[in-house]
C-alpha cells in the first residue's frame, strides 16, 4: 500500500497532463527527478523537510509550465509530434541533472517527527512513520484533486476545454493560458512526489523512467482522466509489483503488464475511465 500510494501520488500529475488534457508528457518522469533532487539540496541547505517538499514542487512546475508554453503547447492535438518531443525535453533535462547533482544516489534526510516507527494497534505491527505519512498525503492528495476537477469552476473549464476547445475560445476562455497552469500544477504534484520518493527511498540517474512507466501504466489500467481510476491503478500495479517481487522475482515485472493487457483487452478506457464518444 505504501508502494501504491508513492505511484498514486507520481501518476496524480501524469493523470492531470496526459488524461485529462490529452497532452502526452514523457517528460513527467524528469519533472519528478527534477523536484527530488531540488528537494534534497533545499532540504540539506536549510534542513526543513516541509521546504524542501514545497520548493520541489515549485521548480517542477516552473520547468512544467515551460515544457507546455515552449514545446508542447505549439502541438496540441498532434500525439506523435508531441511523444517525440517531450522525449526529447525528457533526455536533455535527465543529463542537465546528471551534469549538475552527478551520479550519485540520494536521500533526503527526514525531519524528527517521520522518523523511526510506530506499531499499529489493530495489526500489532510496527510500520515506519515515512510509510505512513505517505499514506496520509496520498489520500489527501487525490481528495483535493477530485475536488478542484469536479466541484471547482476551473475544473469544469479544463473539462470543457478538452472535449471542445473551439466553443470554449469562442467564449473568451484563455485556453493557452489555462492549460500552461495546469501543466505547472501536474509538474508541481510530479516535484513534490519527486521529494517524497527520495524521502522514502531514495532517488538517482534513472529514477525518472522508473516512475514515468508506473504512471503511464497506473493512468492506462485507471482510466485517464479519472483520479479514482488512479488510485485504484496505483493499488493493483503496487500489490502486483510486490507480490511479483515476492513469488516470483525473475518475472515480477510481468504481472504488472499483465494486468494492463487484459484491462485494455476487456475494458479499453481503463477500470473508471469513460469511453471516448
Amino acid at each position: 500500500m505504501t508502494l501504491a500510494a508513492l505511484y498514486f501520488l507520481a501518476a496524480s500529475g501524469f493523470s492531470l497532463i496526459f488524461g485529462l488534457m490529452r497532452t502526452v508528457n514523457m517528460a513527467h518522469g524528469a519533472l519528478l527527478m527534477l523536484g527530488g533532487y531540488v528537494g534534497y539540496s533545499v532540504v540539506d541547505a536549510t534542513g526543513s523537510w516541509a521546504i524542501g517538499v514545497m520548493v520541489g514542487g515549485l521548480a517542477a512546475a516552473a520547468a512544467g509550465a515551460l515544457v507546455q508554453a515552449g514545446v508542447l503547447g505549439w502541438m496540441q492535438g498532434d500525439e506523435l509530434r508531441q511523444t517525440l518531443a517531450s522525449i526529447a525535453v525528457s533526455i536533455i533535462m535527465a543529463d542537465l541533472l546528471l551534469w549538475y547533482w552527478g551520479g550519485v544516489t540520494y536521500q533526503v534526510e527526514l525531519p524528527e517527527a517521520l522518523s523511526g516507527g510506530r506499531r499499529l494497534p489493530l495489526l500489532g505491527v510496527g510500520y515506519a512513520n515515512i510509510r505512513l505519512a505517505l499514506i496520509g498525503f496520498a489520500l489527501v492528495t487525490g481528495l483535493l484533486l477530485w475536488m478542484f476537477i469536479q466541484k471547482t469552476r476551473m475544473g469544469a473549464i479544463i473539462r470543457a476545454g478538452v472535449d471542445d476547445q473551439q466553443m470554449l475560445r469562442a467564449l473568451g476562455y484563455p485556453i493557452n493560458k489555462i492549460f500552461i497552469l495546469v501543466f505547472a500544477l501536474g509538474g508541481m504534484l510530479a516535484g513534490m512526489a519527486g521529494v517524497i520518493a527520495a524521502s522514502a527511498l531514495s532517488i538517482a540517474p534513472g529514477t525518472d523512467l522508473q516512475f514515468l512507466l508506473s504512471s503511464l501504466v497506473v493512468v492506462i489500467v485507471g482510466g485517464m482522466g479519472s483520479v479514482g481510476g488512479a488510485a485504484l491503478g496505483a493499488i493493483l500495479v503496487g500489490l502486483a509489483e510486490q507480490y511479483g517481487l515476492a513469488y516470483a522475482p525473475t518475472y515480477g515485472v510481468v504481472f504488472t503488464f499483465a494486468i494492463m493487457v487484459l484491462v485494455l483487452a476487456v475494458r479499453p478506457q481503463g477500470l473508471l475511465g469513460r469511453a471516448e464518444r
